[in-house]
């Protein structure tokens, strides 16, 4: 049984769905895909040679993430025998067609802990550099995440 309070919990062992954040990500809800994330997950993104660390600053992501990916769809789902998920999905920014992976690993009660996210073309990761930089230099003063 799934928890009230958070979804992709299960109230009476505290494990997460595994499942969560992907469908969270296909209904554009960020507050849900967030949620699936520990505390102190980390997020590697394309976008940025830092990585994102913790929910709040993953979180600022997502959201400007789901501001500009146009026609997100995840075209495939692969599993390892230690848990890991891949998702591979297509997208376009500004017109530019991309593919890509989020690679996912797991803590012990099926909460994100890590997301490693690849992207091509090059064409398609300057694109998306390209939109999603501006945006996060706004929201962080300049300061980087």
């Amino acid at each position: 049984m799934i928890g009230e309070d958070n979804p992709a919990e299960n109230s009476e062992t505290g494990v997460h769905d595994r499942r969560a954040f992907r469908l969270a990500v296909e209904r554009k809800d960020v507050e849900a895909m967030t949620a699936t994330f520990r505390e102190d997950a980390v997020l590697n993104s394309p976008v940025s040679f830092e990585p994102f660390r913790g929910r709040a600053a993953i979180g600022v992501l997502l959201r400007i993430l789901m501001e500009v990916f146009e026609d997100f769809r995840y075209t495939d789902e692969l599993s390892g025998e230690d848990g890991t998920l891949a998702l591979v999905f297509e997208a376009s920014v500004a017109g530019r067609e991309l593919q890509g992976l989020d690679l996912i690993r797991f803590d012990e009660l099926g909460r994100l802990r890590e997301l490693t996210v690849m992207v091509r073309p090059r064409s398609g990761l300057e694109a998306l550099m390209s939109a999603v930089g501006p945006r996060l230099a706004a929201v962080s003063g300049g300061r980087g995440h």
